[in-house]
């Protein structure tokens, strides 16, 4: 009896212990996986951030828009019939500039597809901070827009103004932005450099010394619109104010070679990720296996021999590659199957072709042919004569 109330009583320990195990290594998982939620979520707190307002509601007039032309337009609320800006507006400083890095955030516009960017955010002059239907952000290389409007919504026209503001044309993409008034200094280059790359990423800035004159072109033609309206009448690091216009097409022939290259590439990249992977490896030749193989199925059994794309690649009856063979055995056994038929099927073949293509049926034309319907021919009237032959009247009759 010692023995079995032993064993009845160490019994309900191995439970217990099991129990402990499993508790143990449940507050363990427990305690590991909190912190990497913790983790993600600060991640996504970082991201989601309202827009401030640029300004104070209260501070902020409605004023007339300033008169920039011969004529105002009452429907569109702004003047028109001049090409030039204000020479008055163009040595005023402007009235506020824009923080990328303090004003951006979401706003009622990142819930909208399709929505264009703020004009007063882009001048750092928007009071509504997220409750602007507007973006408040930089231009990405995801934002497309129709040729014919600007990141802003703001119409384009077929040509520039005189003066090279504005807009500007859909006639052609423009990156590039010409920057006037710069104060000169010996560290100009990154001056400019440094205050244009904020708003998005640069391919390249020319700046011309001597003449206080620089040109920077952006990547994407959506930052190099929303530069030319944050950096128009600002200052660099001096109490200059910068004369922002689009820039001419160069005419140096080789920027104009760059830029078709550049085109060319644009091409080829968006070719490169419609087709597949292991397809484009193989063009290029990247794939060391696949060009073996083409060097063998070139060779066509002749050694030191490989035939060039265009007799490798060609498709036809006649082609040297069976691949390029492919769906034309049929048209090329059917005309041997033609050529070894009798003359006769050939007439009777091809008479049931022509009474099937053509309209009537071989009985109708048979009757036809039978009938020789004649029509008889109207006899022509005789030319009146006498002095009143030239009067008429419009009727026939």
């Amino acid at each position: 009896m010692a023995d079995t109330d032993t064993a009845q009583e160490t019994r309900p320990i191995e439970p217990s212990v099991n129990a402990s195990e499993e508790l143990a290594l449940t507050t363990t998982s427990t305690d590991v996986a909190a912190p990497g939620e913790k983790k993600v979520k600060k991640i996504i707190r970082r991201k989601k951030r309202p827009a401030r307002p640029q300004v104070d509601p209260a501070v902020v007039k409605s004023e007339p828009p300033p008169q920039t032309g011969t004529t105002f337009n009452i429907w569109y609320n702004k003047w028109s019939g001049g090409d030039r800006e204000d020479k008055y507006l163009s040595q005023t400083h402007a009235k506020g500039r824009v923080n990328i890095a303090q004003d951006s955030g979401y706003t009622r516009a990142d819930k909208v597809p399709g929505s264009y960017f703020c004009l007063f955010f882009a001048r750092g002059l928007c009071p509504k901070g997220q409750d602007c239907p507007y973006l408040h952000r930089l231009p990405g290389i995801h934002d497309m827009f129709s040729p014919n409007v600007d990141c802003f919504g703001r119409d384009k026209f077929s040509d520039y103004r005189d003066d090279m503001g504005g807009t500007g044309s859909f006639m052609r993409v423009n990156r590039t932005i010409y920057i006037g008034r710069i104060h000169v200094t010996d560290d100009i280059e990154e001056i400019v450099a440094r205050h244009f790359s904020e708003f998005g990423p640069v391919e390249r800035i020319r700046v011309l010394n001597t003449r206080g004159v620089a040109f920077v072109t952006y990547v994407n033609q959506a930052n190099a619109e929303f530069a030319k309206e944050a950096m128009a009448h600002q200052s660099l690091d001096h109490n200059e104010i910068l004369n922002v216009r689009w820039a001419t097409a160069d005419p140096n022939p080789l920027a104009q070679k760059r830029e078709a290259r550049r085109i060319e590439e644009q091409a080829a990249e968006a070719i490169r990720r419609a087709l597949p992977e292991e397809f484009v490896a193989e063009i290029e030749g990247r794939d060391p296996e696949a060009k073996r193989r083409r060097k063998i199925e070139s060779s066509y059994g002749l050694e030191g021999y490989e035939a060039p794309d265009d007799v490798h690649f060609a498709r036809g009856a006649n082609a040297v590659n069976p691949r390029g063979r492919e769906g034309f055995e049929l048209g090329h056994e059917e005309r041997l199957m033609l050529e070894e038929a009798p003359e006769s099927g050939l007439q009777h073949e091809a008479e049931r072709l022509q009474e099937e293509s053509g309209i009537f049926s071989s009985s109708t034309l048979a009757a036809l042919r039978a009938a020789q319907v004649g029509v008889a021919s109207k006899p022509k009237p005789a030319a009146s004569t006498g002095p009143l032959v030239g009067y008429d009247s419009d009727d026939s009759d």
